[in-house]
């Protein structure tokens, strides 16, 4: 069922070609004439809410990684225009899909194992409260008897 074209992260996180849309934009910042001619810069928009090929799982995480680079539809525009060629700047974005893809499709860590402090700790941590506030009791106005 995999074609040629898909990027394949991992069993549950695969990019295929049909959910990528690429539009070309003029790049900003400097570059001369070239900046004001060409349209360099690549907006890469990937549907994460309806791509077939991620697991819930991994749809939810990467529309949350993607944080504002997502809009409410679940569509996440990636925008590059690092580079002074089309091609150049459209694997730029794809490589940073296919990262973002990744980070979400990492499994999540452990659960944390709940420690308790040693008796010797909480006896020393007691005796070290008992003993800051004999100094502070000793603070104050002294009596002239």
């Amino acid at each position: 069922m995999a074609s040629d074209d898909d990027i394949i992260i991992t069993g549950e996180a695969v990019i295929r070609p049909g959910d990528l849309h690429e539009d070309f934009i003029r790049s900003s910042g400097p570059g001369g004439q070239n900046v004001n001619k060409v349209a360099t810069a690549v907006q890469l928009r990937f549907d994460a809410a309806n791509a077939s090929g991620l697991s819930q799982r991994v749809r939810e995480r990467a529309i949350k990684l993607a944080g504002q680079r997502a809009n409410k539809d679940g569509v996440i525009v990636i925008e590059a225009g690092r580079f002074r060629t089309q091609e150049q700047n459209r694997a730029d974005a794809r490589a940073r899909l296919t990262a973002l893809i990744a980070k979400a499709a990492e499994p999540p860590p452990p659960p944390r194992k709940k420690t308790k402090p040693s008796k010797g700790a909480v006896e020393r941590r007691l005796k070290s409260k008992a003993g800051r506030s004999t100094v502070k009791k000793l603070r104050g106005r002294v009596d002239n008897d």
